[in-house]
């Protein structure tokens, strides 16, 4: 019996890497002849980065940079040959600010800008992989822009602050300064357009601290219009990261991908599933966003198109979110609260694992 575990984070309990290592613990508990394979996998968002160095590798590189605030701290991103890999999150991640502190008007994401320019001024790379998600921001990468060269003016002609209420007054835009980038590609998970009942500012804005989404959502509409971006802003994933993904399109150049496709590929992900008889997949949470382009989906629609089984193992399990999967596991159904099952997340997913092997 081969299986391979593809399971992403469980926010806030595990990694991807503790949630596979965790899993394949309790297969070999339960079927102690049982061969397991692991690949954590990640969509974009949080554990990107980390995902892509347990597959391939690589240089870790620490640079200084500014998160969300403006306040200083260290981010690192992978570099994997002539390819820098990094995420958002490191620089301008929600995690990283204090609940207080959370004011998307005064956030931006000139932090991320820092990040790129370090990559390709400092190690020369050919191509820069961005993986979204997890943003404290939304700012539509105009601060990201403002690090890369751009200038945002208001009626007076006098620069602005790249942060969305100075940019309210923003008149015009100037992008002739833009640093050359090599290929940027953008992981993203999400389909959302910049602006809109689905945009950035409506759809993520108020876990960020966004109160009154209108406005903010008139500040990324004349963020884009100074900048010449309306096409742009109704691509699938200009909305991602708070408009991040529309910047990184807009001001970098950068072509968007799905950050699960983008990683599979690079795991060699179908021929690993078309080599074992059954594959285990999860994350913290299976729920509708799960089909949008969430990994376990995409495992389970590669373990279908090769005819191999799935099981998915998560915290929690929305109605209709199962569907996908042959078998399911959910945390949740433990009946304990919610504190403990994250606490105690590792010892738990071990033992659904076990459960789902001694039937074997």
């Amino acid at each position: 019996m081969k299986v391979l575990v593809a399971c992403d984070k469980f926010k806030g309990s595990m990694t991807a890497v503790e949630a596979c290592e965790a899993i394949a613990n309790g297969l070999w508990e339960g079927c102690p002849g049982v061969e397991v394979e692991q690949a954590p996998i990640a969509d974009g968002g949080e554990g990107f980065t980390q995902a892509v160095y347990d597959a391939l590798g690589g240089e870790w590189v620490v640079c200084e940079t500014l998160d969300a605030i403006g306040r200083k701290c260290e981010a690192r991103y992978l570099v994997v040959g002539d390819t820098a890999v990094m995420e958002m999150a490191a620089a301008c991640g929600l995690e990283m600010i204090e609940k207080e502190l959370r004011e998307p008007e005064y956030a931006n994401t000139a932090g991320v800008g820092i990040m790129i320019r370090d990559a390709v001024n400092s190690h020369g790379v050919k191509r820069i992989v961005l993986g979204l998600g997890g943003s404290a921001t939304n700012d539509a990468g105009a601060g990201m822009a403002v690090e890369l060269g751009a200038q945002f003016y208001d009626a007076g002609g006098n620069p602005l602050m790249p942060v969305p209420a100075e940019l309210e007054r923003a008149k015009s835009a100037d992008l002739s300064q833009l640093i050359r980038l090599p290929e940027v590609v953008v992981a993203c998970d999400v389909r959302n357009p910049l602006l809109g009942e689905n945009g950035a500012s409506a759809i993520y804005g108020p876990q960020k601290g966004v109160e009154d989404v209108g406005r903010m959502d008139a500040i990324l509409r004349t963020i884009m219009e100074v900048s010449g971006g309306e096409e742009v802003a109704e691509v699938e994933g200009a909305g991602a990261a708070g408009g991040l993904g529309f910047g990184l399109l807009h001001f970098a150049g950068g072509k968007l991908v799905n950050g699960f496709d983008w990683l599979a590929n690079e795991l060699q992900l179908a021929q690993r599933i078309a080599a074992v008889d059954l594959v285990i997949t999860g994350e913290g949470s299976l729920d509708a966003q799960t089909a949008e382009g969430k990994g376990p989906a995409g495992v389970a629609l590669m373990a279908k198109a090769s005819g191999k089984p799935v099981v998915a193992m998560a915290g929690r399990i929305e109605d209709g979110a199962e569907e996908a999967f042959d078998r399911h596991y959910a945390l949740s159904r433990l009946g304990l609260p919610l504190d403990e099952c994250i606490a105690r997340g590792k010892v738990l997913l071990k033992n659904v694992a076990r459960e789902e092997a001694e039937k074997w």
